[in-house]
């Protein structure tokens, strides 16, 4: 017979796959993206910052920047990093979907349907707002989108799903757009 608490009901805590990982953390890394070797010494990471401007020639469109994103990346000749795409305008959002003509259409009636350019909106009341746009439903509509996204890169490419796209969406056009694009990375 042992003295102390009974063990009996009380399961170990399962091994960890990565003894090197702090205690507690079930995550680990099935192929590292780059192999920790004691010759590699120190990378330079470096930070791009680039402006991508889009001339828009609707009122509501979707354009499919993935290419021009993965463009930039290729020509800095970044290998492994991040990228971080942001718009610089309250009424143009950024998301990641599919790149189909059929869901394009539903995105758009999705939009107009769940914030009405045709609704009243205080924002384009003078009594209640500047701001002589009518776009109230813009702004809106930005906000159920986001206004950035993110992505890893990996060996020189943009981690993306098969069908997944890098998506702008004009919520106010016709317009120039500006988009801040940010890579880092090596």
């Amino acid at each position: 017979m042992t003295s102390g608490p009974s063990q009996r009901g009380v399961r170990p805590a399962p091994p960890l796959a990565d003894p090197s990982a702090p205690k507690g953390s079930s995550m680990t890394a099935v192929k590292p993206a780059i192999p920790p070797t004691a010759e590699a010494g120190l990378e330079t990471v470096r930070v791009i910052t680039e402006t991508l401007r889009i001339v828009t020639d609707k009122r509501l469109e979707l354009y499919n920047l993935t290419e021009k994103v993965a463009d930039i990346v290729k020509r800095h000749d970044i290998k492994e990093g991040m990228v971080l795409l942001s718009s610089l305008h309250t009424t143009m959002g950024l998301f990641v979907n599919e790149w189909q003509a059929a869901l394009l259409h539903d995105v758009k009636a999705m939009l107009d349907k769940v914030v009405s350019p045709l609704e009243s909106w205080r924002h384009n009341d003078p009594q209640f707002s500047d701001c002589d746009r009518q776009n109230a439903h813009a702004h809106l509509q930005a906000s159920v989108l986001g206004h950035a996204v993110q992505f890893s890169v990996s060996k020189g490419k943009l981690v993306l799903g098969q069908f997944q796209a890098i998506i702008a969406a004009e919520l106010d056009g016709p317009r120039n757009r500006d988009l801040a694009l940010q890579i880092i990375g090596r």
